[in-house]
């Protein structure tokens, strides 16, 4: 799926494969998946359980490394990097949000946004600048101080987010983000991934759910560990 204004992937992956041997068995997670995701696009990940969404994610994520096929992020082929590289990827190019936020418990929001910049070489000034402007980002300007349990679960999945904006990744990875919220703040925090989006930010997205998938403008449809359909929802 391919439009002209956006020439070069951003994420390119030809006949990826990802299998599993547990004692004599062999599970092929993923069975030659090819997928383009351009930049600005907000792509959906969907399937039952079993399906391969999260392998795939592992692997889009760089967490994980492919049995088979290519992966490419941003013009970096990532499929056989070693885990120092990886990790140098994961921290420049990816922000993650999770299902159950993994904040630091005693930090403030300040310091949990802050500390993906500590790995990145940056001074404590640019550091805490752009901690402040992630979080002035997602609507937290009055939280700076505040710790995870002095915030709502809405509050910390926003942190948590900020986190994630705040080395200005390439690819913001979310994994059933609204999966500990109840419907209202979920639809408050999906409203917020749609600014996101429009703001410029490639998203990809792991639900089961059909109502947060509806919110990309790309849903793809795994089945045994195969792309089952691929379908683009809306216009960017």
């Amino acid at each position: 799926m391919k439009y002209e204004k956006d020439p070069e992937p951003l994420i390119h992956i030809n006949d990826l494969r990802r299998s599993y041997t547990m004692g004599n068995t062999t599970i092929n997670a993923l069975s030659g998946v090819d997928i383009d995701i351009y930049p600005n696009e907000y792509v959906a990940i969907m399937g039952p359980s079993g399906s391969g969404k999260t392998t795939l994610m592992n692997l889009i994520g760089c967490l994980d490394t492919p049995t088979g096929g290519v992966y490419q992020l941003n013009g970096t082929n990532v499929s056989n990097l070693n885990d120092s590289r990886l990790a140098e990827i994961r921290n420049r190019e990816i922000g993650f949000v999770f299902q159950t936020f993994n904040l630091l418990p005693r930090a403030t929001a300040l310091h949990n946004v802050e500390l993906p910049l500590i790995y990145s070489g940056l001074n404590q000034k640019e550091r805490l600048v752009r901690a402040h402007q992630a979080l002035d980002q997602v609507g937290l300007g009055d939280r700076h101080g505040h710790r995870p349990g002095e915030m709502s679960g809405g509050q910390r999945q926003r942190v948590a987010i900020a986190r994630a904006l705040v080395t200005r990744p390439s690819l913001l990875l979310a994994d059933e983000p609204t999966g500990n919220l109840d419907s209202k703040t979920g639809t408050e925090i999906m409203n917020l991934f749609d600014e996101l989006h429009k703001a410029g930010q490639t998203i990809v997205l792991v639900t089961h759910e059909t109502d947060i998938a509806a919110h990309a403008i790309r849903q793809i449809f795994l089945r045994d560990g195969k792309i089952e359909s691929d379908v683009r929802m809306g216009k960017l």
